[in-house]
């Protein structure tokens, strides 16, 4: 595919796909699903997965099937169903090679205002999307933007996951939006996430889904660029954040919804 440029996509845009990379049939058969829901409802998609996920609760987790891996796995989704693709980037020494292959490169939460990292990222001159940190307030993230334009890099993402509340607990603050849109070209609300309970088992997250859809519809009403969802083909037996990921008919009613709001304030708008 040619090389991204988020001017030209739909809005909102949506970014989707499983926590983690957990093999090569999966990963393939939830790209097959959301290639169909983009042409289906005329929303572009961005598919989504880690690799490597470096900072699960337990270290007797499951990260992924590491760089080599899936960096092939993501590959081949690009080439069969036509999507671009990001995933997680935890260390500068990646970045080199992932950069090779996927369109955008995602900063964690957790590493948000790590500088080199930033920098590194950014001075490949591809997208990035920089995840707020929960321990970080919307308008800090005017030092993370100032890091990405020292490197004269223009294109970036600022998402929103939601902010620590309490132990165990995130709050979005729907504020942050409107506050991080003065310093970022694109905002986007990873709405899955923001429903997570970190830690809420002891040795690994758990989460609310059933606020997802509710919550979808609130961030589309702040007018912001791009949602982002995991998903999986079946939440419950996800290797990691089922119980915040929708299956493939929660997410296809989200879809839904968002093509009738656009069409309806297109509509509105001509008259």
């Amino acid at each position: 595919m040619d090389g991204l440029n988020l001017s030209t996509l739909s809005k909102p845009f949506i970014i989707a796909g499983p926590c983690v990379l957990e093999n090569r049939e999966t990963s393939l058969k939830i790209a097959e699903f959301l290639s169909r829901q983009s042409e289906k409802y005329k929303i572009d998609i961005i598919y989504k997965a880690s690799f490597d996920k470096a900072n699960r609760s337990s270290a007797k987790s499951f990260r992924g099937v590491g760089l080599k891996k899936g960096l092939e796995i993501l590959s081949e989704v690009a080439i069969r169903h036509s999507l671009y693709t990001t995933t997680d980037i935890h260390e500068s020494w990646q970045i080199e090679q992932v950069s090779n292959d996927i369109d955008i490169l995602q900063i964690p939460a957790f590493l948000c205002r790590q500088t080199d990292l930033l920098l590194n990222c950014a001075g490949t001159g591809k997208v990035l999307n920089v995840k707020k940190g929960q321990f970080l307030s919307p308008w800090d993230t005017k030092n993370i933007a100032d890091k990405i334009r020292s490197v004269s890099n223009k294109e970036f993402i600022f998402t929103e996951r939601g902010a620590t509340f309490g132990y165990n607990n995130l709050v979005v603050d729907f504020r942050s939006f409107a506050i991080m849109k003065k310093y970022a070209p694109y905002v986007c609300f990873d709405v899955t996430h923001s429903i997570q309970r970190p830690g809420g088992l002891g040795d690994q997250s758990t989460g609310d889904r059933e606020f997802v859809s509710g919550l979808a519809r609130a961030g589309i009403g702040m007018g912001i660029d791009c949602l982002f969802f995991e998903i999986h083909p079946e939440p419950d037996k996800a290797l990691s954040d089922g119980p915040n990921s929708l299956n493939f008919n929660e997410f296809e009613e989200i879809m839904q919804y968002i093509k009738d709001y656009r069409d309806f304030f297109h509509a509105t708008r001509r008259s």
